[in-house]
């Protein structure tokens, strides 16, 4: 038996935190709505006095939950609203319950303001929609059509349902591509190191024999020499490109032209094109799903779309669909779309299912970008690592062979 803490609400109203034993945490969940509770989350008690401790310790995290509102905070929101709502509750009850539940200032503030507008009169995604910056347009639409559909708690299940599995993806690219960050890091650091202060402590020994030295140990002196003297002009350079680059890529028609390049670059280009394709199906398809029809849901997802080249594209799709063309043969013809993709999406245009089909196109390229994830790892892994002992070996070979020439001058 395993003790699991949950957070629950009374048929009353009244917000239940309590601990129950359980055999499992499927026999913890039915034994908590037997009690007839609303169940809102559970976990292991072990885990919940975990992560109670790290709130309390955490001076930094304190700080910043005290700032801003976080990206799993509005799951979370969304999630028990879906259930409140789903239990029956009445929109402004259920939003008097989160404030009380609420785990920092900030979010309190927020739900009390949604609250405020609901029970002045205003409808939910009206109030929603007066706080862009936490509720973007997808998730506005998507209340408005299960508003009108009279499906609220559910469309909100599927909205809680699309951020987790968007945040799924997000931290798996995150993670994926955390260890090759921290071994060029380290690449970089160690190879400074040894260039600044290394090196020249072994010139000082050279110097002091007055021999000709390798010609390898000399271009080695001579690439210290270099970055020890005039790095800072390297820095002030770099500093250049990346300021130019950057106010480039702020034009639009810079950031049309890196967004259409990224797209064809080797190795990544495939990966960046399978990530925005699983967003874009699984944006449009929860739209579709949630009662949004077809045109105005393209409009939607092409501000949701964060590569340029492939939201422009949609624009000429959307003019040909209003022209009753269809929907994939103009995707087709962009060009910047996978054609399996774009051959699912006919059958689900076909057969009346597109939502269901576009989820199926998303669910299939998530699982495609962790393969290709994987793929391009097992080929960047070892390049770098072969980059670095080139490097560090170049160095070290450099200054044995001089020390082992003056070694063997002095026998």
């Amino acid at each position: 038996m395993a003790l699991y803490a949950f957070e629950a609400v009374r048929s009353s109203g009244e917000a239940v935190r309590a601990q129950i034993e359980a055999a499992s945490e499927a026999d913890a969940v039915e034994r908590v709505r037997e009690q007839g509770l609303i169940l809102l989350g559970i976990q292991t008690a072990a885990s919940a006095a975990m992560a109670a401790h790290e709130r309390k310790t955490s001076t930094l995290g304190r700080l910043l939950a005290r700032r801003r509102i976080t990206r799993e905070q509005i799951v979370s929101v969304t999630r028990d609203l879906a259930n409140l709502i789903g239990a029956g509750l009445p929109l402004d009850r259920a939003f008097e319950l989160l404030v009380g539940l609420a785990d920092t200032g900030p979010l309190a503030s927020l739900l009390q303001d949604l609250r405020d507008r609901v029970r002045g009169g205003k409808a939910l995604s009206q109030a929603l929609a007066e706080h862009p910056r936490h509720f973007d347009r997808l998730y506005v639409n998507m209340v408005r059509a299960g508003e009108a559909s009279g499906t609220l708690g559910p469309v909100l299940a599927r909205i809680s349902e699309f951020q987790e599995r968007s945040a799924e993806l997000r931290s798996s690219v995150q993670s994926a591509l955390l260890y090759p960050i921290v071994l060029v890091a380290v690449a970089v650091v160690a190879v400074l190191t040894m260039l600044f202060f290394v090196v020249p402590k072994f010139e000082a020994t050279f110097r002091q024999f007055g021999r000709a030295l390798p010609p390898a140990t000399e271009n080695l002196l001579a690439l210290s020499h270099a970055l020890r003297d005039d790095g800072w002009m390297l820095l002030v350079a770099a500093a250049a490109v990346i300021i130019l680059v950057r106010g480039r890529m702020r034009t639009p028609q810079g950031q049309l032209n890196w967004h259409r390049r990224k797209l064809t670059l080797p190795v990544l280009g495939d990966l960046f094109s399978k990530i925005e394709v699983a967003r874009f199906a699984r944006t449009l398809g929860t739209l579709l799903g949630n009662g949004v029809s077809l045109l105005p849901a393209l409009t939607i997802v092409k501000d949701t779309v964060d590569n340029r080249a492939l939201a422009g594209s949609l624009d000429g799709v959307v003019a040909r669909l209003k022209a009753g063309q269809g929907f994939a043969r103009p995707l087709m013809e962009t060009g910047l779309y996978p054609k399996l993709a774009v051959h699912m999406v006919a059958v689900g245009e076909e057969t009346g299912r597109l939502d269901s089909m576009l989820i199926k196109v998303a669910d299939i390229y998530d699982q495609e970008v962790n393969t290709s994830l994987k793929r391009a790892l097992g080929l960047l892994e070892p390049i770098l690592i072969l980059t670095l002992a080139v490097v560090v070996g170049g160095i070290i070979f450099a200054l044995m062979s001089a020390l082992l020439g003056l070694t063997e001058f002095n026998v």
